[in-house]
């Protein structure tokens, strides 16, 4: 009987979230492994019987899935049938009891070899199915570790993306030898080169500008999408184009870049990821501001590793988790939090000192091939007991 990697979230999927590429790119670097693994969902609505039936079924993930995420051919997904969620919705109806009251200790125990989750409740659920777990957990939370959990000798070890956060897990309970630190990654497909897609996004979106400046991200004020507007007030000879955020903050943005009059900053909405790595291609400066305050010193974000793939400069905040990155010679200027001014500044020298390359600088895509999600996933199951590791596919 085939035993599976299985990856979990409690979210239904496709949905623009950082947290949902991070995991259906984690579970899609371990197939490339070898791993068999299988990413895990909610799926409501369904009115087929067999979904309830057998509601673990590993499947080919549907086009849809594929692009949305830029999956690759080895992963298998499984969507979870569960009822729609309403404020009324009795106990024993919601999804997490489901999942774990029902599905995990029926379903999906007898084919798993070990789970892989950002669900405290899931991997709670799997020590007490004797199943071994590895936890995701990438912010600040008030709650305190179960000390029957997380000494439990199933309970292998948890990542988390910041020292602060990790400091912050020890403080709550859980032992220093269980977790540890490792950044987020990039899908290897950013790596190759799309000089065509490229250079029809550079027709799409220069207009009367010299230069394309791209943003890749949530429309979110503490990662400093306000302080690209005040920057393209003083930069009119470059076009901003925005790519991410919900329907509702694109429209907030648009209305706030209309009141300020600004003829040149676009607003591309939520753009796949078999599209994304051409849009960064074809860049010539890739922007990564970010406000002070909480949420910049926990912060992974995908876009930077994601950016140092496609080879095109970049201009970054200086945050606490990126400051390793100072020191790396890459092809990158960084600038002080809150400040338009010096991110204009710092925009206008990077334009300067590194002039756009179609085949990318080949340094930063050298140096960021070490943050691959598969090699992710081997640092990460390199802290997993030998007699727990997932098995490799024939």
């Amino acid at each position: 009987m085939k035993r599976h990697y299985l990856f979990f979230t409690r979210n239904t999927l496709p949905q623009p979230r950082a947290d949902l590429v991070q995991v259906a790119n984690c579970a899609n670097a371990a197939a490339n492994l070898g791993y068999a693994a299988v990413l895990t969902y909610l799926k409501p609505q369904t009115t087929s019987p067999i979904d309830w039936l057998l509601p673990f079924r590993p499947q080919v993930p549907d086009a849809e899935l594929i692009r949305f995420y830029n999956l690759h051919q080895k992963l298998k997904v499984a969507g979870l049938p569960v009822f729609n969620q309403s404020r009324n919705q009795l106990k024993w109806m919601h999804p997490s009891t489901i999942v774990s009251k029902y599905y995990f200790p029926f379903h999906i125990r007898p084919h798993v070899q070990i789970v892989h989750s950002r669900d405290w409740n899931f991997v709670k659920a799997a020590i007490h199915s004797s199943i071994p777990a590895i936890y995701e957990h990438h912010h600040h939370e008030d709650k305190q570790f179960e000390p029957e959990i997380v000494h439990h000798p199933l309970f292998q070890v948890a990542v988390t993306v910041a020292n602060p956060v990790r400091e912050s897990m020890i403080a709550h309970g859980m032992p220093p030898e269980k977790v540890i630190q490792l950044h987020n990654g990039f899908n290897q497909s950013f790596t190759v080169r799309q000089p065509d897609a490229a250079a029809q996004w550079r027709r799409q979106l220069l207009g009367n500008c010299s230069y394309l400046a791209v943003y890749s991200g949530g429309l979110n004020a503490f990662k400093g999408v306000d302080l690209l507007l005040d920057a393209a007030k003083h930069l009119p000879q470059v076009q901003f184009a925005l790519a991410g955020g919900s329907e509702a903050q694109v429209q907030s943005y648009q209305q706030r870049s209309i009141d300020l009059g600004l003829q040149n900053v676009t607003f591309l909405g939520y753009v796949l990821h078999d599209q994304l790595a051409s849009l960064l291609q074809a860049a010539d400066v890739l922007l990564h501001p970010h406000r002070s305050g909480e949420e910049a010193t926990f912060t992974s974000p995908l876009k930077f590793f994601d950016y140092l793939a496609s080879g095109t400069p970049i201009v970054a905040t200086e945050i606490p988790p990126l400051r390793s990155f100072q020191s790396a010679a890459l092809v990158a200027n960084w600038c002080a939090p809150d400040c338009p001014l010096a991110l204009v500044n710092c925009i206008a020298q990077t334009l300067t000192l590194y002039p756009r390359q179609p085949e990318g600088y080949a340094h930063s895509i050298e140096f960021v091939r070490q943050f691959s999600w598969e090699n992710r996933i081997q640092k990460i199951l390199g802290y997993v007991d030998k007699a727990f590791q997932p098995q490799i596919l024939a």
